[in-house]
């Protein structure tokens, strides 16, 4: 498969999710469910809960994961300042092996931005 940005992965994982949820609708019901009411404002609001997956997306090294966290964040009201900091404590948390996925995570953040043309 020819490498893809992370708007794209973002949005083919949008494509298979609708597909999985056909497949298994019970299921992806569930964790749809599940996913907004993680991330709906409460003592925490959305930005910073987003900011928080994106932090064990990295952790978790999950490249589809970081693309989805990096994009709702953003969409959430996050900045770059933001997301680089979130970043930076995922490498703390992480080591080595965060480096890397905190990296990957740089580039989405480069490549969302640049789709939207917000800087």
């Amino acid at each position: 498969m020819p490498t893809e940005t992370y708007p794209q992965r973002h949005a083919r994982l949008q494509r298979l999710f609708t597909r999985l949820g056909q497949q298994l609708p019970e299921e992806m019901a569930g964790f749809a469910k599940l996913h907004r009411a993680a991330v709906v404002d409460g003592a925490l609001p959305a930005k910073i809960r987003e900011l928080i997956a994106l932090g064990i997306a990295i952790a978790s090294h999950c490249e589809g994961c970081i693309a989805y966290h990096v994009h709702d964040a953003l969409n959430a009201g996050a900045t770059s300042d933001e997301v680089l900091d979130a970043i930076g404590v995922a490498i703390m948390m992480g080591g080595g092996p965060g480096a890397v996925f905190g990296a990957e995570a740089l580039e989405a953040l480069e490549q969302f931005e640049a789709e939207s043309g917000v800087s």
